[in-house]
């Protein structure tokens, strides 16, 4: 029997995977830089747009309250609409949570936003790399990890009632070990996806938007929850 043909699909394969999932990470990454460039020029440059938010509470909340709209409004259009859309929404996403989140240079120092970031990227990107090359089914995981993240969001709403610091620090700690564990889970998830994808195909180029974002909001959590922890307060 000759082997030739199988290590031929083999290889077809995995190019097609590492053609996929790389052009998730490139758009991931695309926005995370957009979103760090727009914060950090609005702490230079133009930081009379964060006291506009600071006067204007409503200003923020609804800020806020867009981007959660953005994020559902494209997972559930996202079978209808071009790819060239996708990636614009995505990205209009990335530069709204930029303007959002330059206030946190109002609360943390520079520096440990500085050094919590590269902390966050070195965590991110050693989950990512084990859920890509992990044997383990971590499907297994993905249930308990979402109810999990539904009893953090109800925890952290009852705690802006209730103001309790410990409870404050039990949420910080258990956010980072549950995006941990999402990013390794959806990692695994965008490649077992992958196989049989042709990133350059229009349901491809949406596809890759939606691996993104996923991988997106892991890290910008992974980063705020972590923040929490190490952050030095102004």
């Amino acid at each position: 029997m000759q082997p030739y043909p199988v290590m031929e699909s083999t290889t077809a394969v995995s190019e097609v995977q590492s053609s996929f999932v790389l052009k998730v990470y490139n758009w991931m990454t695309m926005g995370l830089a957009l979103t760090a460039l727009i914060a950090l020029g609005i702490e230079v440059a133009l930081p009379g747009i964060r006291w506009i938010m600071l006067e204007n509470p409503i200003i923020f909340y609804g800020l806020l309250i867009l981007e959660l709209a953005i994020v559902w409004g494209l997972s559930a259009a996202i079978s209808k609409i071009p790819s060239l859309l996708a990636i614009l929404i995505f990205l209009a996403y990335a530069a709204l949570n930029g303007v959002t989140f330059s206030i946190l240079f109002l609360v943390y120092t520079s520096g440990s936003i500085a050094y919590t970031f590269f902390i966050t990227a070195a965590m991110f990107g050693a989950t990512s790399v084990f859920g890509f090359i992990t044997k383990m089914d971590l499907s297994r995981i993905g249930g308990f990890l979402m109810m999990a993240l539904f009893g953090l969001i109800i925890a952290s709403v009852v705690n802006i009632f209730v103001a309790s610091s410990p409870l404050d620090w039990i949420i910080s700690i258990a956010g980072v070990f549950i995006f941990v564990g999402l990013t390794a889970y959806d990692t695994q998830k965008i490649k077992n996806m992958s196989v049989g994808i042709d990133s350059s195909s229009e349901e491809g180029g949406k596809a890759s938007i939606m691996g993104a974002l996923t991988l997106y909001l892991d890290f910008i959590n992974l980063f705020l929850f972590l923040l929490r922890i190490l952050g030095r307060r102004r």
